[in-house]
């Protein structure tokens, strides 16, 4: 009779394969690129996803003035920011953010769909964001990845 495993196989660091992904923000709804962002920088595209472990690819989302809010979200969606002292709360509106730096608004809506603890932290490095066309990967292997709008 053979001997049966029961133990769950994890990937190794020296395993992981991480990639490079680009991916075009125009005319994409915000929630929807975050959404698929948090998936990728995550890794639960992989056969091997661990939730513990480190194994979501590097995105780079291009075009991040393009990005597109549905309905009156330009000006009904409101982000609060406390900094911890008394009357230290503060309101912007998506159309304050973007009009200070686009990338801000992609930032945000990711980083909220990552894990809150160390590991989400570690993986929210792994995202750049550009305005415009270009960015400074070029010497690196990138994978495009479309997105259904």
């Amino acid at each position: 009779m053979d001997p049966v495993s029961y133990k769950t196989a994890y990937p190794k660091p020296k395993e992981l394969q991480r990639k490079w992904l680009l991916i075009d923000a125009t005319n994409i709804p915000l929630g929807r690129l975050a959404s698929r962002v948090a998936y990728y920088l995550r890794g639960k595209h992989k056969p091997y996803y661990t939730p513990h472990i480190q194994c979501g690819d590097y995105v780079i989302v291009v075009n991040a003035e393009k990005v597109r809010l549905t309905g009156k979200k330009w000006d009904k969606k409101i982000y609060r920011f406390y900094s911890g002292y008394p009357g230290g709360q503060k309101e912007r509106t998506a159309r304050m953010i973007y009009e200070k730096d686009p990338r801000k608004l992609i930032e945000l809506a990711v980083k909220r769909m990552l894990p809150k603890n160390r590991l989400g932290r570690r993986m929210f490095r792994n995202l750049r964001i550009y305005v415009g066309d270009s960015h400074p990967h070029q010497g690196v292997e990138v994978e495009k990845i479309t997105i259904k709008v």
